[in-house]
């Protein structure tokens, strides 16, 4: 059966408090939902000091889904690893692992907005540097044995559920991520479907002596919005869809390799390029994806017709996914 996501980043450009509490609420809803119905994952991120109120604590939104949730993962895809504390976050992780039984993924980036180390005063600069020290803390941090970090013995605790510990892979798009996965033993999670930086890091992993693996998007990863009439949904609610990926592209650089990356203006520019899809059930499951990935509240779209997409994929698709 194909991975099946479902995607959220609570992104909202004009709320009031109540109508956002309504979002997230929706949001454990649909997690939910997904995980009655068999899908394989929530996915989430960390973005900081967005005017359209991108989540900035995934983790705490994995705890509140992992609460409403019996099976499915949480993918939280990805953190910016120098923004935080490196014992407080092998204490967080630990502690949603046992919640969850260890159901929760964590890939680790190390950001691309200079914007967002400035909000909480860390040098940009040593961003490479301060991911080594949180990956490797993390590693020391769950074995729940004495350990020197920065001139001093610590331990953390709890242990966590998972051995030898939660599933911690490395995000990125360039050689430096590669590199430090591999010297690591962590697995890679490139940012697009990179071939040359997959082959780099098995590379790597051959230099250092080290095992690991790769988890690398498909070719085509786009995002699906199911709707029995594409072109009333496009009409309706393209102007969601062209936020988001005019919000997201204002953040990227040249340099930036991304599985979601759009240069569209105009809705009509974004439906042609096909990052963002509005399809009917049978032209979902026509795509034939290896991965499944739902965006039903993206941009701010109503919470009802996010509701609309998620019923039309679990009761129409996700079944015939299953037989296949």
């Amino acid at each position: 059966m194909p991975v099946t996501v479902v995607r959220f980043n609570l992104v909202d450009p004009t709320p009031t408090p109540p109508s956002l509490s309504d979002r997230y609420k929706a949001a454990l809803e649909m997690s939910a939902y997904a995980d009655d119905r068999g899908m394989t994952t929530v996915q989430t991120e960390e973005h900081h000091g967005a005017p359209n109120n991108w989540l900035p604590s995934p983790f705490t939104f994995a705890g509140a889904v992992f609460g409403a949730t019996r099976k499915i993962a949480v993918t939280v895809s990805a953190i910016i690893g120098p923004l935080h504390d490196p014992l407080r976050l092998a204490e967080d992780i630990a502690v949603l692992d046992l919640l969850s039984g260890g159901r929760l993924v964590t890939v680790a980036g190390i950001g691309y907005r200079p914007e967002e180390y400035a909000l909480f005063g860390v040098d940009y600069k040593r961003r490479g540097a301060l991911q080594d020290e949180l990956l490797e803390t993390l590693l020391k941090a769950w074995t729940g044995e004495d350990f020197e970090y920065r001139g001093r013995t610590v331990r953390v605790t709890p242990r966590p559920f998972s051995d030898p510990h939660p599933l911690l892979l490395v995000g990125g798009s360039s050689k430096a991520a590669a590199r430090r996965a591999a010297r690591l033993g962590l697995p890679f999670f490139p940012s697009a479907h990179l071939p040359d930086i997959e082959a780099y890091y098995k590379e790597r992993l051959v230099e250092y002596g080290t095992e690991g693996w790769t988890m690398m998007p498909a070719a085509v990863t786009p995002l699906l919005h199911l709707a029995e009439d594409p072109d009333r949904a496009w009409a309706e609610h393209g102007e969601h869809f062209l936020h988001e990926a005019s919000t997201y592209a204002s953040w990227q650089s040249s340099d930036i390799r991304s599985a979601v990356r759009s240069g569209a203006t105009t809705v009509e520019e974004l439906r042609a390029e096909g990052v963002y899809r509005i399809v009917t059930p049978e032209e979902c499951l026509a795509l034939g994806l290896d991965s499944y990935v739902l965006h039903p509240l993206s941009g701010g779209m109503s919470v009802d017709e996010g509701w609309r997409s998620m019923h039309l994929f679990c009761e129409n698709v996700l079944p015939r996914l299953k037989a296949l």
